[in-house]
């Protein structure tokens, strides 16, 4: 291949690579309908082509231009982002995901949005309860954005403004209720934050699906006395157990008094019974009470005669 071959390829190839860029990039703009973007790109594309008719070596200059112009015009817009895009400080658009081909020179400004879940994590805060107790409470916020626009034109820092706000909302929201409350209600108190923060921040675009109170701390001096009104509540429980008890039994033995005051004869089977298991043992020796009843004396003289 020989020298005017090879300063044919370098002249022509960066023409031939613009050319096709510039037919990619025009078809994109139209596709996004962006008449703007397509006419720049255009009026570019058809000075530098008509350069290269004329001259090519400068054409060839002007297409290298071209395509760095081009590349820098492509931005690429992950799955789980959203651009903002401004032209010449002007909101002009949202660019989903996939390739987008904007003005070059500045002209259109791209500001990436994050879309996913974001989790925020609020600072410990000190907070008076209702009872004026001091207890010290951190909790999770989870959001993620539902508007792009408003996300980047409502506010600066939409991450920095929910922790904010949500600290504030904290300590606000659990001052008005008593311990006890935090204690024994954190799903209940957790929605009500979650509702709260919602409302705030929907102007911003910005979606909280989710509040958690990870920890409560209170005071050693009211852990202490937590500890005393549970151990005191565990001596009630076992007394009302115990007392309960024993109202069971004395029913029970009040219940077979009753019986045996009715049917008499249930003390002398009772009786003999007693005495059947204490004969079954060889080596007893039985001392009857004085006087026994007498028919009681006939049943065990009947049982002495037929054993014998």
């Amino acid at each position: 291949m020989s020298h005017l071959d090879w300063g044919l390829a370098l002249v022509y190839v960066p023409i031939v690579v613009a050319a096709l860029m510039w037919l990619v990039t025009i078809s994109m703009a139209i596709k996004r309908k962006d008449s703007f973007v397509a006419l720049i790109h255009g009026a570019m594309g058809a000075l530098t082509f008509g350069v290269s008719i004329w001259l090519p070596t400068v054409g060839s200059v002007c297409s290298l231009i071209l395509i760095v112009v081009m590349a820098t015009s492509y931005r690429v817009i992950r799955e789980y982002t959203r651009g903002v895009a401004f032209r010449l400080g002007k909101l002009s658009g949202v660019l989903e995901a996939g390739i987008a081909v904007i003005a070059p020179f500045g002209i259109d400004q791209v500001r990436i949005v994050d879309i996913r879940t974001f989790t925020i994590d609020v600072p410990k805060q000190e907070v008076i309860t209702k009872d004026n107790v001091p207890v010290v409470v951190d909790a999770v916020v989870y959001f993620n954005v539902f508007d792009s626009v408003l996300a980047v034109t409502q506010v600066a820092d939409y991450v920095k403004t929910t922790s904010l706000l949500g600290q504030t909302t904290l300590r606000s929201i659990l001052g008005q209720h008593e311990l006890d409350e935090l204690l024994s209600k954190r799903s209940e108190l957790n929605e009500i934050l979650r509702r709260l923060l919602d409302e705030a921040t929907d102007p911003w675009g910005i979606k909280v699906s989710m509040v958690e109170m990870k920890s409560i701390e209170l005071p050693d001096s009211m852990k202490r006395a937590m500890a005393r009104q549970a151990e005191a509540e565990r001596d009630r429980r076992a007394q009302v157990i115990s007392a309960e008890g024993e109202l069971q039994a004395s029913e029970k033995l009040a219940e077979a008094a009753r019986i045996m005051a009715e049917a008499p004869v249930s003390v002398q089977l009772r009786f003999l019974h007693t005495l059947s298991e204490i004969a079954s043992e060889q080596n007893s020796t039985i001392v009857f009470p004085i006087p026994l009843p007498m028919d009681i004396l006939g049943m065990v003289g009947g049982l002495t005669k037929k054993d014998q």
